[in-house]
C-alpha cells in the first residue's frame, strides 16, 4: 500500500532521518522529518492555475506545534490549539524567508507549506526540523522550486563553534545562530549574541553553512527515488514590454530618482507609471494593449534597472549619499512627562517612539511552551502604524512583520540588560514607528537602548543597529549603509546588524538572489561596523549612560531573601496574610519559591513597612535581645507578650519587678505596651521574657550592681 522512501544520516551527534511515502500522500510532496525525537510532518501544495490578475507569489508557511508532542494539553478554556504563539510566527518567517527567493521569476501559484511538529524530545528545537522537513517537501514536490536549501543552528562557547546546540546548551552559549543557504551560498541569518566579534559572527554562519551540506545531499538522494514529475513552467518574457516602457519614461524615472524627498520622489515615479499606463495599456480604443499585471511586473523591472544601473555607475544612491553614508540623525531622551523612560530616534524619514515601562514580578509574561511554561520578564513590541508612511490600513492585531521585527530588536537589546538579582523589575518596552523609510527595526533599537538608560534601567552598554543592502549586477557589486525603503524593495540583501561598541549581540540577514558569498558577507560586516560606531556617537550626544535614579513615577523594588520553610508563614491560610500586607502597606508583594521576595510600591514608607512586617514573620528572636511588646494575656503565674511578629512568651511573674510582685494584674494589664527582654528557652521550647531588666521608659537594658561598681 505504501511506497515509502527514507534517507538517514548522523547529523550533530544525534541521527536525522527523512521519510516520504507514508503520510500526507495526496499533497504535492511531504516528508517525516526526524532529529533525536523530535519529528515534524512537512508538507507543500501548490495550485496548478493562476488567479486572474495576481501580481505576486502568494507563498504561505504555517508552522504549527501540537501540544501532543511534548504529551501536554493546552491551556486555557478551550483546550485547544488556538491562534498561533509568537515561537509559531517567527518560526514561519524562519522557513520563509530562504525558500521564497528560490522560486523563479514570475511563478505566480499559490503554494501553501505546512509545518507540522508530531513530537518534541525537549532537547532539538522543532524549527530547525521544519526548515529541513519543508526543503525536502518543495524539493520533491515537482514545484519549480531551485533548492534544497540546507539549514542549522550554531552555538559557541569556549571558543569553539557547536552544531545545532540542544536545549539545555543555548542558554550557556554566548550564540544563538540559525544559518539556512544552498550548496553554494547563503540565504538567511538569525542570530542573538552576547557582543561577539564580527569574526566570530562570519566564522559561525560559515560553519553553519559547511556542516549543512551533508543535509542537502540527503535531500537530493531521496528526491532521486521519490520526487514527483517537475512542473512544466517557463516564465514569461517580457524584454519587448520594458523596452518599450523604458523608451517612454525611461528619462522621467530617472529624474524621479533624483528627488531626494521621499514623498515628492514617489509622486514623481507616478506619474511616470500613470504615462505609461495611459501610453500603453489596455483601454477600450486600444483593446490589444499590455495586460495590467504584465505593465506593473515590467514597469517595476524598468525602475529597479535604472535604480540599480545607476548606484554602481556614480557610486551614489537615491538621496545622494555616497555608500558608506549615514543619514542625519537626532535623537532625544526623556520626551514624555509620566513615562517611566522615553526617547525619540529619528534618522533621515524614519523615526522610532520608544517608551519604557517597570513592572514587578505580577507584570511578568507567562509563555506556555512545548518545553513548560516560563516567565518572561523582558517585552518589547513593535508596532507600525500605517500613518508612518502616510498610507491607511484596517487595524487588526499584530501582523508577522511586526512580530518578527519586534523579536530582532529584542535579541539585539537583551545581551545587555542586568540580570534579575541586580534589577529585579520586569521590563517591557514599546516601539511606535512614526516615520518610515528604511529599517524600522534598527530605528527600534537605537530608540529603545536610549528609553533604557533614560528610565534608569543600567544597561552594560549603548546599543545601536544599521540595516545594509546590497546591488549585485554583471556591472558591479555595491554595499550600501542605512538603506532607504526603495533600496531594499529594488536590492538583493537586507542585512541587519545590532551591537554595541564591545562587539554584536545580533545580526539577521535576508537576500533576494541566489544566495551571497562569504566576501560579500564580510565586506558588509566591516562596513556596518563603521555606520553602527557612527551611529552611536550620535545617540551618546543624547545619553550615553543610564539615569542611575528611577522615574518619579516608576515602582522601587526592594529584594529580600527568608528560608523556604518560612514562605507559608508570609502567604498565611488561603493567602490571608499576604492580602493584609498587601492592603495596609500598600506595597505589592511577590514571593518566589526559593525565599526571594520583591516588594515594590511607589512609595519608600510603604516598602519599608511591608519589609518590617515581612521580617517580623519570617527572623527568629535572638537571645539577650529587647523587644518591644503587647500584653496579649494576663495569668495568676505571670503574663503572656506577644513580642515579635506571631511569637508570645511568658513574663514569668518573678521576672517583672526587682521587687515581689503580688500578682501580675498589679504590673500589667491586657493591651499594655511592654519592653522585654529575651532570657532564652526552657526545655520545652517555650519563650522565657524578662521585664525587670529593661527599663520601661526608655526601653534600655538596666544596668547592674556588678557592672557598676566595675566602672
Amino acid at each position: 500500500m505504501f511506497e515509502i522512501h527514507k534517507e538517514s544520516i548522523e547529523w550533530g551527534g544525534r541521527t536525522l532521518t527523512l521519510e516520504t511515502g507514508r503520510m500526507a500522500r495526496q499533497a504535492d510532496g511531504a516528508v517525516l522529518a526526524t532529529y533525536g525525537e523530535t519529528t515534524v510532518l512537512a508538507t507543500a501544495v501548490g495550485v496548478k492555475n493562476v488567479k486572474p490578475g495576481a501580481d505576486f507569489f502568494p507563498l504561505t508557511v504555517n508552522y504549527q506545534e501540537k501540544y501532543f508532542a511534548a504529551g501536554k494539553i493546552p491551556g486555557g478554556f478551550f483546550k485547544r490549539e488556538g491562534r498561533p504563539t509568537e515561537k509559531e510566527t517567527l518560526t514561519s518567517r524562519l522557513i520563509d524567508r530562504p525558500v521564497r527567493p528560490l522560486f523563479p521569476k514570475g511563478f505566480k501559484n499559490e503554494v501553501q507549506v505546512m509545518v507540522t511538529v508530531l513530537s518534541h524530545d525537549l532537547e532539538n528545537d522543532p524549527d530547525i526540523v521544519g526548515m529541513i522537513g519543508a526543503s525536502a517537501a518543495l524539493t520533491l514536490s515537482g514545484l519549480p522550486f531551485m533548492g534544497p536549501i540546507g539549514a542549522a543552528r550554531v552555538g559557541y562557547k569556549d571558543g569553539e563553534f557547536i552544531l545545532n546546540p540542544t536545549d539545555d546548551q543555548v542558554p550557556e552559549s554566548e550564540l544563538d545562530l540559525v544559518v539556512a543557504g544552498t550548496g553554494d551560498a547563503v540565504m538567511m541569518v538569525e542570530s542573538e549574541a552576547r557582543e561577539l566579534s564580527e569574526d566570530v559572527m562570519l566564522g559561525a554562519v560559515m560553519f553553519g553553512h559547511r556542516e549543512f551540506q551533508p543535509v542537502i545531499d540527503m535531500i537530493i538522494r531521496l528526491a532521486e527515488k521519490g520526487a514527483k514529475e517537475p512542473w512544466d513552467f517557463a516564465p514569461e518574457d517580457h524584454s519587448d514590454v520594458e523596452a518599450r516602457i523604458r523608451k517612454l519614461v525611461g528619462k522621467d524615472l530617472e529624474k524621479a530618482y533624483t528627488i531626494t524627498d521621499k514623498t515628492e520622489r514617489y509622486a514623481a515615479v507616478g506619474a511616470a507609471r500613470d504615462k505609461a499606463v495611459a501610453e500603453l495599456g489596455v483601454t477600450e480604443d486600444r483593446p490589444d494593449g499590455i495586460d495590467g499585471t504584465v505593465l506593473k511586473d515590467a514597469f517595476k523591472a524598468v525602475e529597479a534597472s535604472i535604480v540599480r544601473g545607476g548606484i554602481i555607475k556614480t557610486g551614489k544612491r537615491i538621496d545622494g549619499r555616497s555608500l558608506d553614508q549615514v543619514r542625519q540623525i537626532v535623537a532625544e531622551a526623556g520626551i514624555l512627562p509620566r513615562t517611566h523612560g522615553s526617547s525619540l530616534f529619528t534618522r533621515g524619514e524614519t523615526q522610532a517612539l520608544v517608551v519604557t515601562t517597570l513592572g514587578t514580578g505580577e507584570d511578568e509574561q507567562f509563555i506556555d511552551a512545548l518545553t513548560g511554561t516560563y516567565k518572561e520578564r523582558f517585552m518589547l513590541h513593535y508596532n507600525f502604524p500605517p500613518y508612518s508612511v502616510g498610507e491607511t490600513s484596517f487595524r487588526l492585531a499584530p501582523g508577522r512583520r511586526e512580530i518578527g521585527h519586534g523579536k530582532l530588536a529584542w535579541r539585539a537589546v537583551r545581551a545587555v540588560l542586568p540580570s534579575a538579582e541586580d534589577f529585579p523589575y520586569t521590563i517591557r518596552l514599546v516601539s511606535e514607528i512614526t516615520e518610515s523609510n528604511g529599517s524600522s527595526s534598527m530605528a527600534t533599537v537605537c530608540g529603545s537602548s536610549l528609553a533604557l538608560m533614560d528610565a534608569g534601567v543600567p544597561i552594560a552598554r549603548p546599543v545601536s543597529g544599521i540595516a545594509m543592502g546590497l546591488i549585485k549586477d554583471p556591472e558591479g557589486i555595491a554595499v550600501l549603509s542605512d538603506i532607504l525603503g526603495d533600496e531594499d524593495h529594488l536590492g538583493d540583501m537586507d542585512f541587519k546588524v545590532a551591537g554595541t561598541e564591545a562587539g554584536v549581540t545580533s545580526l539577521q540577514m535576508d537576500i533576494k538572489i541566489a544566495g551571497i558569498t562569504e566576501d560579500i558577507m564580510k565586506t558588509a560586516l566591516d562596513q556596518a561596523k563603521g555606520g553602527r560606531m557612527h551611529i552611536l556617537e550620535e545617540m551618546n550626544k543624547a545619553l550615553n549612560t543610564s539615569r542611575g535614579d528611577l522615574a518619579e513615577h516608576a515602582p522601587r523594588i526592594e529584594t529580600i531573601t527568608i528560608p523556604v520553610d518560612k514562605i507559608r508563614d508570609v502567604i498565611g491560610s488561603g493567602g490571608k496574610v499576604i492580602r493584609q500586607i498587601v492592603e495596609e502597606t500598600g506595597a505589592k508583594v511577590d514571593v518566589n519559591d526559593d525565599g526571594v521576595i520583591k516588594v515594590a510600591s511607589a512609595n519608600g514608607e510603604s516598602i519599608r513597612a511591608a519589609i518590617a512586617w515581612i521580617r517580623g514573620l519570617t527572623a527568629e528572636p535572638e537571645e539577650g535581645e529587647i523587644y518591644k511588646g503587647k500584653v496579649v494575656k494576663v495569668m495568676d503565674f505571670g503574663a503572656f507578650v506577644n513580642f515579635f511578629g506571631p511569637k508570645d512568651g511568658l513574663v514569668h511573674v518573678s521576672q517583672m519587678r526587682e521587687e515581689r510582685v503580688s500578682h501580675p494584674k498589679d504590673v500589667v494589664s491586657e493591651g499594655q505596651e511592654v519592653y522585654v527582654k529575651l532570657l532564652g528557652f526552657d526545655d520545652r521550647g517555650k519563650v522565657r521574657l524578662s521585664m525587670k531588666e529593661v527599663d520601661q521608659e526608655t526601653g534600655q537594658e538596666k544596668t547592674k550592681v556588678g557592672e557598676e561598681e566595675e566602672e
